[in-house]
């Protein structure tokens, strides 16, 4: 750790306490994002964090709140550095709390460095195009919506949706395949309840996924400041792992929603100007330092892979959370409340989600030859058959062609072999693929006009008639 030559000097000179901010006047030489220890007269120690400089007054957020705070008897001590993370390669298979301290009972780390958790930006230059694939073994992604090695591809659910068992499900099952380096899980959860929290501690350790991870858990009843802090330590140890040790890191971030939340609470308490549904207007800026930390740098076998999860308030995808999260990032997974219904595990949306990067990440040598071809025919294919769905809740199965019942019978079984397929069941690619070709083989291969005649002669089933 480099040595601070800052002289520390204690301030007594609190003017304003609005919780989680006070303000402290008559300062010298105090920065942006500097920490803060905050001395009370009983003695006791609170963290904090420079959020505003001007002239000779600080604006200092606290992480455990300003409770009992008194102004006279308060000394402020700057220690001349910003927040950071002790790093060590012994984190996997470790457990924290949101601002990075050791929360499974555990032996101490020995730390190999300690890293400013704003990190720093990537020279676009030196930044490679992600184009290897990642197997998530969950066909919904892995087929129709592929996510490849540096790629943020965010999950859009809704309240009371199963976005958290299908974060640990993909925790669990993520891999790089045909790959020797070393692959890790950095798992962020923010502003959980303490139920979810014993789910993935439970599902973690039972599973063995910890072994491979690094989980960081704030809770909802944490200060709304550890929120801001939580993602920027999973990422982090996240960039420690891939940059220096050239680790693949999956970092799942779980709920985004209530990370800018906190953000709207700390942007009230500052008295700035609202934006949109009362979010800051740098929300956008703030949400991309942390999106575009994802990604691979030239000279460096590592990765860092993002899943953040957004919960979309009503279901509202226009709203402000998932709105700029699309725009950063390169698609989205977006789960149904209709399949969700339906009893579908996990209940994907297939048509409205995307992966913008699958391409470069697919075909002969990554994945199969076959496997762009099957994904935009079960595309076309689960469309037509919705629509005859449609059709047929208005008009009637008879209403519909010979034509339209097939695709209507693809949709169905679609739905309910290939996208529900459980939580607990971890596909390979080729299981997928074999999936896929089973239902195709539902329709007449004359229908089947976006794959080529060689792989229709090599994988689609063999009729009765053929």
């Amino acid at each position: 750790m480099e040595v601070r030559s800052k002289v520390l000097k204690d301030y007594r000179g609190i003017t304003e306490i609005v919780d989680p901010l006070i303000t402290v006047q008559d300062v010298e030489g105090v920065k942006f994002d500097e920490l803060v220890d905050v001395q009370l007269g009983s003695g006791e120690t609170r963290r904090g964090q420079v959020l505003e400089v001007k002239d000779d007054k600080a604006v200092v957020q606290l992480f455990e709140g300003s409770a009992g705070i008194n102004k006279m008897d308060t000394k402020i001590r700057f220690l001349g550095h910003p927040l950071t993370l002790d790093v060590s390669e012994d984190m996997i298979g470790r457990r924290f709390d949101g601002m990075g301290r050791i929360a499974d009972g555990g032996p101490d780390l020995i730390p190999e460095k300690s890293l400013d958790i704003n990190g720093q930006a990537i020279n676009p230059v030196k930044r490679l195009y992600p184009n290897e694939f990642v197997q998530t073994g969950v066909s919904t992604i892995d087929h129709l919506n592929t996510l490849v090695r540096g790629q943020k591809l965010p999950i859009f659910s809704g309240s009371g949706l199963p976005h958290q068992e299908l974060a640990a499900q993909i925790a669990r099952q993520a891999s790089v395949v045909n790959s020797d380096e070393k692959f890790a899980v950095v798992f962020a959860a923010i502003g959980v309840t303490f139920e979810e929290a014993e789910f993935f501690i439970n599902d973690f350790t039972e599973t063995g996924a910890i072994d491979r991870s690094v989980v960081f858990i704030n809770l909802a009843d944490d200060p709304a400041i550890e929120r801001i802090a939580t993602p920027r330590m999973a990422l982090t140890a996240a960039e420690y792992l891939a940059f220096e040790k050239d680790m693949h890191v999956l970092v799942i971030m779980s709920d985004m929603t209530n990370y800018a939340n906190a953000l709207r609470e700390v942007s009230a308490a500052r008295r700035e100007v609202p934006g949109r549904r009362g979010y800051p207007g740098y929300l956008y800026t703030n949400l991309a330092t942390l999106y575009e930390r994802a990604g691979r740098i030239e000279g460096s076998n590592g990765s860092v892979t993002q899943i953040p999860i957004v919960t979309m308030p009503e279901d509202d995808i226009t709203h402000p959370i998932p709105d700029l999260t699309g725009y950063i990032t390169e698609g989205q997974i977006l789960l149904s409340r209709e399949l969700y219904n339906q009893g579908i595990e996990p209940p994907v949306d297939v048509l409205p989600s995307l992966s913008r990067l699958k391409d470069n990440g697919i075909g002969e040598g990554k994945t199969r030859a076959d496997h762009a071809s099957t994904m935009n025919q079960i595309f076309s294919a689960y469309a037509q058959g919705k629509e005859a769905k449609s059709l047929a809740s208005v008009l009637g199965d008879s209403a519909l062609t010979d034509s339209d019942l097939k695709y209507l019978e693809f949709a169905d079984e679609f739905e309910q072999r290939y996208v529900n397929q459980g939580y607990y069941t971890n596909r390979t690619i080729e299981d997928t693929l074999a999936i896929g070709w089973d239902l195709l083989g539902i329709l007449p291969r004359t229908e089947l006009t976006r794959i080529s005649e060689e792989h229709l002669d090599q994988y689609l089933p063999k009729t009765e008639e053929g």
